[in-house]
């Protein structure tokens, strides 16, 4: 019995020294493990040149990017102690696109390096440059002047030598330049980069430089088309005409064949409303190689043809402004009408290619039989014109007939029979 209890004893005491020392090589808990350093934060030197964007853009004009160059921040900025190029867009601009945030343009717009415009001058067609938002980049393109035979000027070929950033034109170049930042000003805004902007095109379809020097210039205008109607198209999104963008992109390749483009669009909430019609007619709302703002509309007299994608059939400016944008009586009214119709949001999207208004209802076909008396004037018509037709056609002579009332109020009560579902593909788009 002694014997035992001494055994039991023995080897309570080693059980005891045994767990003792698995304790003392035991792991610590998980959540007692350091955690990583926190990545260090930029430099008060570094963030200091970067806040004397601030006064400078104020002095050159560029107050919403001023604005937002306190809240600048950027894992690329950080590890950048280089010079900094911004191709700045106007306030107005920026302006135009109420859902597009300041800063994250301001990110967008600028490029880690010196980019002077001779160094812009001499990138390869459709060179990428890096932004200061990750992952993002800038397209930068250039439309060679024609040389005449003989000419040797350098400084002729390179005031004609015009660069676009994503399709924008650099119009008031080099307007800040001491060695630590450049500021370009630019005609308009390039529109929020997507993951694929640093995509490199195919070098065949992106450098017109390899083809021969006649189709040069004629490949360098179609990309810059091709830019523009990218950024109409996002810009369209964002505005809620996404019916019009999607028919866009369906008809890429034919809108990209024109120098530049007028689109008269109705928006999806008038289109779900009832115009049913605008989805199968959108390119007879096109005017082609025609960049019409709304300052030129106001300067159509009544009667002017525009014409659109659709051959042989036309536009008519019915109504035009009341005054002036010039006159002294003050700025125009909202007198403007196409085809009867008000334009209900005037340069909805402008760039350099692609100018697009809002209206308030389809476009109607009007009975173009008599195009001279169109052409010579609406008010010179309208004495001698016969009432305007009620069956759905009016008279181009006669642009203050009945049918302005009709065209105002809409789309037809009734939606067509056909389903929404509309191909894409129809001839109508």
């Amino acid at each position: 019995m002694a014997i035992s209890f001494l055994l039991l004893v023995a080897l309570a005491l080693l059980f005891s020294a045994t767990s003792s020392a698995a304790s003392a090589y035991a792991l610590p808990p998980f959540n007692q493990s350091p955690s990583p350093p926190p990545p260090p934060p930029q430099s008060a030197e570094e963030a200091h040149e970067v806040l004397l964007l601030a006064p400078i853009l104020s002095n050159l004009g560029f107050q919403e990017l001023a604005m937002a160059v306190p809240a600048l921040s950027s894992p690329v900025l950080s590890t950048w102690s280089g010079p900094l190029t911004l191709f700045a867009p106007s306030d107005d601009s920026l302006r135009s696109c109420p859902s597009c945030s300041p800063l994250r343009l301001l990110r967008d717009h600028l490029v880690p390096g010196l980019f002077p415009l001779p160094s812009l001058s001499a990138l390869p067609f459709a060179s990428k440059l890096a932004t200061a938002s990750p992952g993002r980049c800038l397209t930068v393109t250039s439309t060679a002047p024609h040389r005449r035979s003989g000419d040797n000027s350098s400084s002729s070929a390179a005031s004609a030598l015009k660069i676009f950033i994503d399709g924008v034109e650099i119009a008031r170049p080099e307007l800040f330049n001491d060695g630590r930042f450049v500021i370009h000003g630019l005609l308009g805004f390039v529109a929020p980069l997507s993951p694929f902007s640093c995509v490199q095109e195919p070098r065949g379809e992106s450098n017109p430089a390899s083809a021969d020097p006649i189709r040069a210039g004629s490949g360098a205008a179609a990309a810059v088309v091709r830019l523009m109607l990218r950024d109409a198209i996002v810009r369209l999104r964002e505005g809620g005409y996404s019916v019009l963008a999607l028919a866009m992109r369906v008809k890429n390749a034919e809108l990209s064949a024109l120098s530049n483009m007028t689109v008269f669009a109705l928006d999806d909430r008038a289109i779900f409303a009832g115009g049913h019609a605008y989805v199968t007619e959108v390119r007879f709302h096109v005017v082609p190689d025609r960049l019409l703002t709304h300052a030129d509309l106001l300067r159509l007299p009544p009667g002017t043809l525009l014409p659109t994608l659709v051959r042989g059939q036309h536009l008519v400016v019915t109504h035009a402004s009341a005054a002036s944008p010039g006159s002294p009586s003050g700025p125009a009214r909202s007198d403007l009408r196409i085809n009867y119709v008000p334009i209900k949001v005037p340069d909805a999207v402008i760039n350099s290619r692609v100018a697009i208004h809002g209206v308030l209802a389809p476009f109607p076909h009007l009975h173009l039989a008599d195009l001279a008396a169109a052409e010579e004037g609406a008010r010179e018509a309208a004495a001698s014109a016969a009432p305007a037709r009620r069956s759905g056609l009016c008279g181009a002579s006669s642009p203050f007939g009945e049918c302005a009332a009709a065209a105002a109020a809409g789309a037809p009560a009734t939606p067509p029979s056909a389903s929404f579902a509309v191909d894409f593909m129809d001839d109508g788009l």
